[in-house]
């Protein structure tokens, strides 16, 4: 007997995951941008618009990591429009999709001997994977590019295009600027022990 339309959308969701934050980690993490005004970028850090990047900048950021300042950093923090993370999570992220992510090495020092490598990461493949007859949402257009999608319900889903994603294992679905992985990523990102991802339902509750 073949599957309900119902039980098929749950059996497809569990192979894909919002990629956010563990909002577990919720204490103020020990680091701080020292030279962030230097920068040059004004007061928030954002890709340019068009194309996932990180803009221009006239230093090398600077982290200074310290006690003092909160908790341990943990492997994927956010950091404005981008994420810091460890050097572990840039090799779990490399080596599962590495044309998924791209990485700008931060100096860092630490008040207490050597400082831990972390790297400014942004997730620049972008997809347009929403499929807009199946899945149950409203459009917000204003007739540019950069309409977005608003769910209806509490049950409102979004059903992806399968054949777009091809062999991406991380992504930002186009209009939602999600962040969406894989079960490969997941499981990588959990044998590897990582502090910070963590990984819900993409379908339900994008509103």
């Amino acid at each position: 007997m073949p599957e309900s339309g119902i039980a098929a959308r749950k059996k497809k969701s569990s192979k894909l995951y919002k990629f956010e934050r563990d909002i577990r980690v919720s204490t103020s993490p020990g680091w701080n941008m020292e030279n962030f005004d230097a920068l040059g970028v004004g007061p928030v850090l954002y890709s340019p618009r068009g194309k996932r990047s990180f803009p221009p900048l006239l230093e090398t950021p600077r982290l200074l990591i310290a006690r003092s300042l909160g908790r341990p950093p943990a492997d994927w923090e956010p950091f404005h429009d981008f994420w810091l993370v460890s050097d572990r999570m840039k090799n779990v992220l490399e080596s599962v999709d590495r044309e998924g992510v791209a990485f700008l090495r931060c100096e860092t020092r630490s008040l207490r001997g050597e400082a831990p490598v972390y790297w400014l990461c942004d997730i620049v493949r972008e997809l347009d994977v929403i499929d807009e007859e199946k899945s149950n949402f409203k459009v917000l257009d204003d007739g540019t590019d950069f309409r977005r999608y608003v769910g209806t319900a509490m049950d409102s889903t979004f059903v992806f295009r399968e054949e777009v994603i091809g062999s991406a294992h991380i992504f930002r679905a186009r209009f939602l600027n999600k962040v969406v992985c894989s079960q490969a990523m997941k499981d990588a990102c959990k044998a590897a022990g990582l502090k910070g991802p963590r990984f819900g339902n993409p379908y339900i509750n994008w509103g």
